[in-house]
């Protein structure tokens, strides 16, 4: 048995398995996933009528900062009305970075 090969091909499986490690832990997240966690979040304040995703992450600049985001909207009924919030989701964590209540037109 030579010691060498041993050690190279442990070292090798090692950084190979870090790699695939690494890659795995730096995908951004699913649009589908953005949108469940923003609609959980707005359902604990009350019941929701709509809501929509962009699937093509964007880029957003905040407060001097450059985030990979996802961009979608949630309508809620309150009073008989419909109001409609804008967010914007951090498509790397799942972190909401925005919300906005839209002006109804």
């Amino acid at each position: 048995m030579d010691w060498k090969k041993v050690l190279i091909s442990a070292g090798l499986g090692a950084l190979a398995g870090y790699v695939i490690a690494e890659q795995v832990n730096n995908r951004p997240i699913s649009p589908e996933s953005a949108l469940r966690s923003v609609k959980e979040t707005f359902r604990k304040e009350g019941p929701i009528s709509g809501s929509w995703i962009y699937m093509k992450p964007e880029e957003l600049n905040k407060n001097g900062l450059n985030y990979t985001v996802y961009h979608g909207g949630i309508t809620r009924t309150i009073d008989g009305q419909n109001h409609q919030y804008e967010f914007f989701v951090d498509a790397d964590t799942g972190s909401v970075i925005e919300v906005a209540e839209r002006e109804a037109s």
